[in-house]
């Protein structure tokens, strides 16, 4: 257990000293919410129930099969610090559809870019089932790879975007789900295809994936109104024991695209427990850490995404000159 400490973002005085935690709301999610002021911290307390709990019934049975699904609470709480209801919210790599899904049970509208189609056939079973849960947004997946998504989104959405929430992908494989046999532990659901498609980002180097980001973000520069937000959730990998700096990769490709880095957060993985953290690692993350301090390499579980915030200049002449070329399109 890890001690925690709660502070307001915005306190100023004494860093040492504690302030005074607010009553608890419940999670339409599931578990609760760390504090009714808690879009005011630069910490989500965005694990206080585990994955499975968050997604049952709330999504379709197949969206366990994603290798890497953004944590609900992780979607929903950007989405509702960084947009009023009615606005449009987009999820370039959205995977299942869980941006969209917390999205419109928001009372947003949202859109998503989905390369490979196993997936965003789910994501439309996901957006469908939250409309009969009294979902009120509307939603819709676009089949195609997303780093050329100016030609995939309708132009009449240049400049209408508020939000966009994504993660890009940690590799071919993760370390998806885990079933115990009599030849030990077989690993399922850990691979984005079976391999032969080599389009996806997943299959790149990080100077590759950093590079096909940067386009995608240059592409949500564009969509994104003045003022517009990106928040990214990304966290460091390690590849033969050494760490993969991917959160510096993104600020990188943020930067490339035209957007100004403007907050660092942390969305919790671990739950807050009697001021301790209660760590939710995978089979595979606890077994590495295990034999890394076995052999004397002082590594630790990883227990938060990073969660990179961009904006978009309030007066920003390249989407200024788009717009008129385009005929200023605007969308009801």
């Amino acid at each position: 257990m890890v001690a925690v400490a709660k502070h307001h973002a915005d306190t100023a005085g004494d860093p040492n000293e504690q302030s005074t935690p607010t009553a608890a709301t419940i999670d339409p999610i599931g578990g609760h919410r760390a504090a009714a002021s808690a879009e005011g911290l630069t910490v989500w307390a965005t694990a206080q129930a585990t994955g499975p709990v968050q997604r049952r019934g709330r999504y379709v049975r197949e969206s366990v099969q994603h290798p890497a699904r953004m944590l609900p609470a992780i979607a929903a709480h950007a989405v509702t610090a960084y947009t009023q209801p009615g606005d449009l919210v987009l999820d370039p790599m959205c995977g299942i559809g869980t941006t969209l899904v917390e999205a419109i049970h928001a009372g947003r509208d949202a859109i998503g870019v989905e390369y490979e189609s196993r997936w965003s056939d789910i994501a439309d079973a996901n957006i469908k089932h939250a409309h009969t849960q009294g979902a009120t947004g509307r939603a819709g997946v676009i089949r195609g790879d997303a780093t050329s998504i100016l030609s995939l989104v309708p132009a009449a959405l240049t400049g209408q975007i508020a939000l966009v929430v994504t993660s890009p992908p940690y590799g071919p494989t993760v370390h998806g789900l885990v079933r115990p046999g009599t030849d030990g532990v077989a690993k399922f659901d850990n691979a984005y295809n079976d391999g032969t498609d080599r389009g996806n980002l997943a299959y790149r180097d990080l100077t590759g994936l950093a590079d096909g980001f940067a386009q995608i973000l240059t592409g949500c520069h564009t969509l994104l109104r003045p003022g517009g937000v990106v928040v990214v959730t990304a966290r460091p990998w390690r590849k033969h024991g050494e760490l993969v700096d991917l959160p510096s990769a993104v600020i990188g490709a943020g930067i490339r695209a035209g957007l100004t880095p403007v907050d660092r957060c942390v969305a919790l993985l671990a739950a807050i427990r009697d001021g301790g953290l209660v760590a939710r690692p995978s089979f595979f993350q606890l077994q590495a850490v295990r034999k890394a301090r076995a052999a004397g390499t002082p590594m630790h579980l990883i227990a938060h995404e990073d969660v990179l915030v961009f904006s978009k200049s309030q007066t920003d002449s390249r989407s200024e000159s788009l717009k008129d070329t385009l005929g200023g399109g605007m969308v009801a």
